[in-house]
C-alpha cells in the first residue's frame, strides 16, 4: 500500500500521534512518502525514526497511490486537496486540530483507523468542488482555481460595501450590497458559510449556498441553487480591487473582471470509516442536543 502523508507544520502536542501513525504504518509494511517540507520540521525534531521518500507538490504524485493522509485540522485538509486535485487519490484526515468537520480521525482512533485502510473496512465518499474561471484569469495568482468549501468574494482595503451583481444561468438573480458574497459547496457550508448564517447542507446534496456577508439588503437571504448552475458575478464598490478567496488561497480582482463558477468536473474522495457519519459529526461538533443547564 502507496500512502501519502502530509501537515502543514510541526505540532508539539502532536508529536506522539504523528509517531504513532508512523510506526503502524511501517508494521503494515505500507510504503510511506512525506510532504517534504513537513518531514524536515519532523526530522529536525527527532520525530522519524528511520529515512522516508519525500513529496514537495501535486506532480510528484500519480495514481500509485492508494491513500493520502492529511494530518492537523480542516485546514490541513483544505490543502491536501491542492496535492491531490483530479488524481483520485482518496483523503483520510487525521485531526490534531479543533473542530475538525473534515478530518474525521480523532487521535485516539489512529490505530483503528490504521487498521480499517489496511483491511478496506472504509468508505470513499465523494464531495464536490468550485471551479472558477476569471478574465483576466485568477489562475495567475492563485495556481489553481478549484476550492472544495467555497469561493468567496469581498471587500478590499475600505470599510465600505461592495455591490455584487449575480447572475444564475445567465439570468440576472439580484445585486448584493454587502461585505461579500459566499458561494459554497455542502462541503464548505458547515464552514465560513455557516458563520454567516448560512444553512448546513448534507454532503451528499447536489446544490450549492449563496450565502451574502453583512448585506445591507436586509432581505437578502442565503439561497441554495442546483450545483449544475452556472453562476457569474461582477463586482464594483468605492475602491477599484477586491478580494477572491477559493478556500484558503486570495487574490486580488479588478473591478472589470468578469467572474464565472461552476462545478468542477472532478470531485474528492475522503475516507469514512464505516461507523462514521456526518449526522454524527454535527452532533458532536456543534454540540446539538447539549444541554449545559444540566
Amino acid at each position: 500500500m502507496k500512502i501519502g502523508v502530509y501537515g502543514q507544520y510541526y505540532q508539539e502536542d502532536a508529536a506522539i500521534y504523528v509517531s504513532e501513525l508512523l510506526d503502524l504504518l511501517q508494521q503494515k509494511n505500507a510504503e510511506v512518502h512525506i510532504e517534504r517540507k513537513y518531514c524536515k520540521d519532523l526530522e529536525r525534531h527527532g520525530v522519524l525514526k528511520r529515512t522516508y521518500d519525500t513529496f514537495s507538490s501535486f506532480y510528484d504524485l500519480d495514481n500509485s497511490f492508494d491513500l493520502f493522509i492529511s494530518v492537523g485540522g480542516d485546514g490541513t485538509m483544505l490543502r491536501s486537496v491542492l496535492f491531490v486535485r483530479d488524481l483520485d487519490i482518496p483523503i483520510m484526515g487525521v485531526n490534531t486540530g479543533r473542530l475538525g468537520f473534515l478530518s474525521t480521525v480523532q487521535k485516539g482512533d489512529i490505530e483503528k483507523a490504521v487498521n480499517a485502510v489496511v483491511s478496506g473496512e472504509y468508505e470513499v465518499r465523494r464531495r464536490s468542488l468550485l471551479q472558477v474561471t476569471t478574465t483576466p484569469g485568477v489562475e495567475e495568482q492563485t495556481e489553481v482555481n478549484f476550492a472544495l468549501n467555497e469561493v468567496a468574494v469581498s471587500r478590499k482595503n475600505t470599510t465600505s460595501m461592495i455591490t455584487v451583481n449575480t447572475w444564475l444561468d445567465d439570468e440576472y438573480l439580484t445585486a448584493y450590497w454587502a461585505d461579500g458574497l459566499i458561494i459554497a459547496t455542502p462541503t464548505g457550508s458547515t464552514g465560513y458559510s455557516l458563520s454567516c448564517n448560512g444553512p448546513v447542507v448534507t454532503p451528499a446534496t447536489d446544490a450549492f449556498v449563496l450565502t451574502p456577508i453583512a448585506p445591507h439588503n436586509l432581505s437578502a437571504r442565503p439561497l441554495v441553487i442546483p450545483d449544475k448552475t452556472h453562476i457569474r458575478l461582477s463586482v464594483s464598490g468605492r475602491e477599484e480591487y477586491f478580494l477572491i478567496a477559493l478556500d484558503s488561497r486570495i487574490a486580488t480582482l479588478h473591478n472589470d473582471t468578469d467572474i464565472r463558477i461552476e462545478k468542477a468536473p472532478f470531485t474528492i474522495g475522503m475516507v469514512y470509516l464505516t461507523e462514521e457519519s456526518f449526522l454524527n459529526t454535527l452532533r458532536q461538533k456543534l454540540l446539538w442536543g447539549e444541554d449545559k443547564r444540566n
